[in-house]
Parts: structure tokens; sequence; C-alpha cells
């Protein structure tokens, strides 16, 4: 009888180590997925003020407006369909989808950020091919 007890002790407690470990591990996602998504809104932030910017100070030049608008809702279209490229809505990626996408979302926009900084902060002199970009 006594062995009973003593196994039955074991599988309760092992029982109480998965149930826990599933529980934090859960949590621990959770909170993972919220870190990642606001890492990618405070970059879609960054983003939209790099836009505006250049908006403002290139707003003396009409038809480089009108591209760069033209480029920007292409651009978002191209980082959906790489995002739908590389997270395809038919596969599933447990519960770490969310993270995986936002984080991708994240890089995607931080490399956007890089490249339309370049109207805000100019190019050096000299650069033959510098087109609309204006010379520091």
């Amino acid at each position: 009888m006594r062995f009973k007890k003593e196994k039955l002790a074991g599988i309760i407690i092992m029982f109480m180590i998965v149930v826990f470990s599933s529980s934090t591990y859960a949590q621990a996602q959770s909170r993972r997925n919220t870190e990642v998504s606001s890492g990618y809104e405070r970059a879609d932030k960054e983003l939209n003020q790099v836009y505006k910017q250049i908006l403002k100070d290139y707003a003396g030049q009409p038809l480089f407006i009108a591209k760069l608008k033209v480029a920007q809702r292409l651009w978002v279209q191209l980082r959906d369909a790489e995002l739908g490229l590389k997270f395809p809505k038919t596969g599933n990626y447990g519960s770490v989808q969310p993270m995986c996408e936002e984080d991708y979302l994240a890089h995607l926009t931080r490399e956007r950020i890089k490249f339309l900084r370049v109207w805000l902060t100019g190019i050096q002199e000299g650069d033959v091919c510098s087109g609309s970009v204006r010379i520091k």
C-alpha cells in the first residue's frame, strides 16, 4: 500500500510540474508577444514621423511629394506581401507566430526608416547620383 501512495505522490508532483511549467510558458510567451508588438508599434510610429517630416521639408517640391506618396503606398503593399511570404496563412507556427510576425514587421519597418531618413539627413557633397536627396 505504501508503494502505491509514494507512486501516486510522484505522479501528482509530476502533474503539478507540467501544469505549472505550461502556465509559466504561456505567460512568458504572452509577455514576449506584447514586448515585440510594442517594438513594432514604436517602429511604425517613428516611420510615420520620418515620413511626415520629409513631407514638410520637401513641401516645395510637389513632384517629389507625389512620387514619395506613391512609393510609400507601394512599400506598404510590399511589406505586407513579404510578411505573407514568410508566414503564409496556411501555415501553423504555434503560439510564437504573432511574435514572429510582429518582429518581422518591425525589422522591415526599421529598414524603411533607414532608407527614408536619408532625405532628412542628406548625403555628402560629391555624390553625383544623389537625385532628390539634399546635400549636407
